[in-house]
């Protein structure tokens, strides 16, 4: 196991070089420029000050000089200096990470504990009542914009009804954990939504697939009680494909988090990055890109260690 792991480990080093390469040459390639806030103003610059804008970020040199520059401060932990800010572009990524986590870690939560019970009720229930209104919730849910949901969600709970904050991260003056979680409720909700969705019928299709199995029919047959026969041998056995979808979708959680953050002015990652590439801040784009690059690789890693520990076949050599 621990040889398998380094050989995976190792073979992350060049794709997440190629990575690396491939979003610097995209970020170069977009319009504009870091000038292009100066330019977009309205008025006169000389081109001269220009230029010299140009000379002093770095960004008149060859792209190839520019990304060996950069990839070689990356490698000893240097991201680079915000154009935007002129702060270290790590020290604002630590900063704003907690609260992206966090809005994650609720979301992935969330999203869990509500798709695998309507998975597995939708499952053992099959085309009753609950499994079709599933079915239907489940497509509505993976449909829906989720921008539009988060308004929706806004006007109703927070302006109309006035139950809940409609943005930030805590009301100023509390510091309290209920205010805090309130806070929580409405952008969890809504970057959870199209997982719950989409793993509530990928964990159906899978658990329907394993009750029909033979050792399920075994099971029943000697005696066990239902629940037993559903939750410790078709369950475990069905969660083996929808742990691959989880764990990818890990990153698309980070990815998510840039609209709900948005919407909801929640001050983390994701609301930094819209800012960054409104002001064509490329250092603090490629380090956010990279974080969620690295973030896509290691929870790929952990999907198939996960294997091994609900399909005890699955050996690692």
């Amino acid at each position: 196991m621990t040889g398998w792991v380094a050989r995976r480990v190792l073979q992350m080093v060049p794709l997440i070089l190629g990575i690396t390469v491939v979003l610097f040459a995209v970020i170069q390639a977009a319009p504009g420029g870091p000038e292009g806030a100066l330019l977009e103003s309205g008025r006169f610059i000389d081109p001269e000050v220009i230029e010299a804008y140009r000379q002093r970020l770095g960004v008149d040199e060859p792209i190839p000089v520019q990304y060996v520059g950069w990839l070689g401060a990356a490698v000893q932990g240097d991201l680079g200096v915000s154009f935007s800010t002129t702060r270290p572009v790590a020290e604002m990524i630590l900063e704003r990470l907690p609260a992206t986590l966090e809005l994650m870690g609720a979301s992935f939560l969330l999203a869990a504990v509500l798709a695998f019970a309507i998975g597995t009720f939708s499952a053992v229930r099959q085309y009753s009542w609950f499994d079709h209104l599933g079915t239907g919730a489940s497509f509505l849910g993976i449909a829906m914009p989720v921008f539009w949901f988060g308004l929706i969600l806004q006007l109703v709970f927070g302006v109309w009804l006035g139950w809940l904050p409609v943005a930030g991260r805590g009301t100023v003056g509390a510091s309290g954990l209920g205010d805090h979680l309130l806070h929580l409720v409405l952008p969890a909700t809504v970057l959870s939504l199209r997982y719950v969705a989409g793993w509530s019928r990928y964990l159906r299709s899978s658990l329907l697939q394993a009750l029909r199995a033979d050792y399920v029919r075994t099971a029943r047959a000697k005696g066990l009680p239902e629940s037993v026969v559903v939750g410790v041998h078709g369950l475990r056995n069905a969660l083996i494909p929808v742990v691959s979808i989880m764990a990818l979708n890990l990153a698309g959680l980070f990815s998510g988090a840039v609209i709900t953050e948005t919407i909801f002015a929640w001050p983390g990652i994701g609301r930094m990055f819209v800012q960054a590439m409104f002001a064509r801040d490329y250092p603090l784009l490629m380090g956010i890109l990279l974080l969620g690059s690295v973030m896509v690789v290691v929870f790929n890693l952990v999907a198939d260690l996960v294997y091994g520990l609900l399909d005890p076949r699955i050996r690692y050599e």
